[in-house]
């Protein structure tokens, strides 16, 4: 999928900073749902199966040649294994729920900005670069997750902190989308 860099910014920038509010002014309630989030399995079902369900649009839409007579089963074995996945790996299902959704984010961003004569695009880009980073990483060490979440609500300071800096970079992409990106 490839949508106008100025759009998926100012959608992305927006919703970093709407949801960067809340552990700005209620860090803690939002501390409380952190601590849990590792464990939530309704958001890691919903985060999966969301995550399968993209993959297989990309994988319908992706005129992959090579593969052309494996689609069928390639299709069927991922559906299987994103469903498997909710019944069977349930432990931190939401922190690898998220790395398979930042992964197939990240490919949107890349596929949009590649093209864009501003250098600007390069904020979106590594910021891109860092969720594939994170979610490989989430994905093969889950349980590292749930120790950073642990540090960021273990002093509502810290939290508060977090809250601002993820409220400013999201305007600044919201900026660069109203701006640069145009």
């Amino acid at each position: 999928m490839k949508f106008p860099l100025s759009q998926l910014a100012l959608v992305l920038g927006s919703g970093c900073l709407l949801a960067h509010l809340w552990p700005l002014l209620s860090p803690g309630s939002c501390a409380a749902w952190l601590r849990r989030f590792h464990r939530n399995t309704a958001v890691g079902v919903f985060l999966v199966l969301l995550g399968t369900a993209w993959f297989e649009w990309n994988l319908i839409t992706t005129d992959i040649s090579d593969f052309s007579e494996f689609r069928t089963p390639l299709l069927v074995g991922f559906v299987v294994l994103g469903v498997g996945c909710c019944f069977f790996v349930r432990d931190y299902l939401s922190i690898r729920g998220l790395a398979i959704v930042a992964c197939l984010a990240a490919d949107v961003v890349l596929d949009s900005q590649r093209w864009h004569p501003s250098p600007f695009k390069n904020v979106v880009t590594a910021w891109a670069y860092v969720w594939v980073v994170a979610g490989m990483w989430l994905a093969v060490a889950p349980w590292r997750a749930r120790d950073w979440l642990a540090w960021c609500t273990a002093q509502e300071s810290r939290l508060r902190a977090l809250g601002l800096a993820g409220v400013a970079w999201g305007a600044l992409v919201a900026v660069l989308g109203l701006t640069a990106y145009r």
